[in-house]
């Protein structure tokens, strides 16, 4: 069985979990205090940052090699498209969501306000939560803009950009840092993928002295 070493919250930690419960491949998740660089987990992978899977006798590190890894090794369900421009299109999109959202957004609130706390590292800074809230908007309406003209974030099939952006929004969600309401497009996205079976483990989370609104786990939200 693989052992994912993992953050609850982390979106990095849940895209690779999605990916993992897609393909149904068992797996243990160790949850991780990455922040303490233990000597033990700082081995088995320098950078001292989560995801850290153990699979196939061997250790992989950082979130969309280990996806493409999953995805050369176990292609079924496939999670990219076949065809070369369509794969540039995934590649493209999840980097903006682990670069650029994760940097103007996801760092801003998730880390602020419950990063912070959890690894006892200080009170939120107010100067980027408002600047996350600010910024979370127009992301939003770009995925709006995207999905008026497409099925899927990244084309007509369900691919990895999918699991990106719905681990960024589910973790900030769990925070209630999501305004649903300004596109109803990218709501009923979020609806429909928090609807399959590799969703339930990732709503399922918990993390001590957090508790997510009402609407986190309901999938007719």
């Amino acid at each position: 069985m693989a052992r994912l070493y993992h953050a609850p919250l982390s979106p990095f930690c849940r895209k690779v979990r999605l990916s993992l419960a897609e393909k149904k491949i068992d797996v243990e998740l160790v949850e991780e205090r990455y922040w303490e660089k233990n000597s033990e987990f700082m081995r088995r992978n320098p950078a001292g940052k989560v995801p850290v899977i153990r699979l196939d006798d061997r250790v992989l590190s950082e979130s969309m090699a280990i996806c493409e890894y999953i995805e050369e090794t176990r292609p079924d369900p496939p999670l990219m498209p076949e065809a070369p421009e369509a794969r540039v299109e995934v590649r493209r999109l999840v980097a903006w969501f682990d670069d650029k959202f994760h940097n103007e957004v996801t760092s801003k609130l998730l880390y602020e306000r419950v990063n912070k706390k959890v690894s006892k590292q200080g009170y939120p800074d107010s100067s980027n939560v408002k600047s996350g809230l600010r910024a979370i908007k127009p992301h939003l309406d770009y995925m709006s803009n995207l999905l008026d003209h497409r099925r899927w974030i990244a084309g007509e099939v369900l691919t990895l950009a999918d699991f990106a952006a719905a681990s960024h929004l589910s973790s900030l969600d769990y925070i209630g840092d999501v305004e649903w309401e300004r596109s109803p497009s990218v709501k009923q996205w979020y609806a429909t993928i928090k609807s399959r079976p590799a969703f339930r483990s990732i709503l399922a989370d918990l993390v001590s002295g957090f508790s997510p609104p009402e609407h986190y786990s309901d999938l007719d939200f």
